[in-house]
């Protein structure tokens, strides 16, 4: 293990940090608020200490897979207590594992919340908690290495190591230009979502933390109805951006460079919308009774299954009310997912494709042991690896899901639905769940150790299992020969 290298990359996250802080303080100056004090405090710090540690920069910058993954599971462990001791020192949340919960919840786009009032937080605090969706959204090391020159060989892994999906390509040649591009389409779709919402008549302040969740997938709100209050405009706005964000970012790519074609040759893109349509049209047939008209019925079933299967969180009306088939649907859109290369999260529609298209051609080799059979992903082969990786990822998923359901019933203080449906909704980095964590809750009644499990759930989830995993291996603090 190179340590200075990690060291190294730690203190250029923590630099980057203290600047992405200012927007809370400027917030606090707009609205004359003594809270933004505690992000002056704070953002001062974590430049200094990034500064310290970036000091000398390692003679040999050249790193590998292990250097990689430690890099980026650390970062985001030390954004994450770094960005929730504003909460502290200002009193938001006093509490500071509730306050590394709700901002681990906000860089890993979960949404998943303790707090009983959101309307109660300043101005500076909340426009923090759903910043820090828009930039976890993408990835803090993806924005890293966007902004920040590095040379070096390790980029890729450290993209790698933080990019969702069963595999990782690059857009262009060299990896600084694609995770730009990642950021020009993630930032103009966000600019269009901003405007779009304030010509529907949102205030400012809303519409910005309102972009940020659904541009993050993540779900914080700035009232405590969620998107309940906003009119049915605005709520459709905020439907068809949530559903945008949820598409692989590579199909964008292709439309602007014009190759549509390439765009729509993508299964996942074609499958997800394929889910999405179906889930909305069962869906609002299930709960017509339930709303005035068929449209304001198909209106909220089309925002729960946007704000589901892209796992951002928001609700507009308590969705744990309403019938066992629909609220099943939600249920496996939560471990469905958005989009490999999307900002949601979940297993992701590429891997369900895998996996069915898997079973699909072991039923076929069963029944012709001699027949020779290809299985074919975007019109081209699958390779062994990916679907031996999307197995291996299926199985590690299964075990941490068990191993966190068993401790969370073992407090045996919620019903199993709770328990169940908050670990679904952590792990897949989607927020509410149903029961005592639903839309209409929080996660603020379980136990310490029980939200601490949850906080290792939403960040194995957001960086798809395996480097929070690693950080366990002793071999892998080995020093490098």
């Amino acid at each position: 293990m190179h340590y200075r290298v990690v060291v190294y990359i730690q203190g250029v996250i923590l630099k980057v940090l203290a600047g992405l802080m200012l927007l809370p303080v400027l917030t606090a100056i707009i609205y004359r608020e003594w809270q933004g004090f505690s992000f002056v405090v704070v953002a001062a710090a974590s430049y200094l200490i990034g500064w310290l540690l970036t000091l000398k920069k390692p003679k040999n910058f050249m790193f590998f897979a292990r250097e990689g993954i430690v890099s980026v599971a650390l970062a985001w462990v030390v954004i994450s207590i770094v960005g929730a001791m504003p909460f502290v020192l200002n009193h938001d949340i006093p509490y500071f594992p509730n306050a590394l919960f709700e901002t681990i919840s906000g860089f890993t786009t979960t949404g998943a919340s303790i707090l009983t009032d959101v309307e109660a937080l300043s101005h500076a605090s909340l426009i923090w908690r759903s910043f820090t969706h828009w930039v976890g959204g993408m990835g803090v090391i993806v924005f890293m290495l966007a902004i920040v020159p590095m040379t070096g060989g390790g980029n890729a892994q450290l993209m790698r190591a933080e990019s969702p999906g069963p595999s990782f390509g690059k857009l262009v040649p060299k990896l600084r230009q694609s995770a730009s591009i990642l950021y020009l389409i993630y930032f103009g779709l966000t600019l269009i979502q901003i405007g779009l919402l304030l010509v529907a008549k949102m205030p400012l302040f809303d519409a910005l933390c309102m972009t940020f969740g659904s541009a993050g997938t993540g779900g914080f709100g700035v009232r405590n109805t969620s998107a309940a209050d906003y009119t049915t405009l605005q709520q459709g706005i905020i439907t068809v951006f949530m559903i945008l964000f949820g598409v692989n970012f590579n199909a964008y790519y292709y439309i602007l460079h014009r190759e549509p074609g390439e765009a729509f040759r993508m299964e996942e893109v074609r499958w997800y919308f394929i889910i999405i349509a179906a889930s909305i049209a069962v869906i609002t047939l299930n709960v017509r009774s339930m709303f005035p008209s068929l449209f304001l019925a198909f209106h909220h079933s089309a925002f729960q299954v946007g704000s589901i299967i892209t796992t951002t969180g928001y609700s507009t009306v308590n969705f744990d009310a309403w019938p066992e088939l629909s609220r099943a649907i939600l249920v496996l859109l939560m471990f469905i997912g958005a989009c490999a290369g999307s900002t949601g999260g979940g297993i992701k529609v590429s891997r369900i494709v895998i996996l069915a298209k898997s079973v699909y051609h072991q039923i076929v080799h069963y029944i012709h042991p001699k027949a020779v059979s290809t299985m074919k992903m975007d019109g081209r082969p699958a390779d062994r690896e990916t679907i031996q990786g999307v197995s291996v990822y299926l199985a590690t998923y299964t075990f941490i899901f068990a191993a966190s359901f068993m401790v969370l019933t073992a407090d045996n203080r919620f019903d199993l639905v709770t328990d169940f449906t908050a670990v679904a909704a952590t792990f897949n980095n989607i927020g509410p769940g149903l029961g005592g964590v639903g839309p209409a809750a929080n996660f603020n009644g379980l136990n310490l150790v029980s939200k601490f499990v949850l906080m290792f759930d939403m960040l194995a989830g957001r960086l798809e299992l395996y480097p929070m995993l690693i950080l366990f291996l002793p071999r892998i603090w080995k020093k490098h020969m």
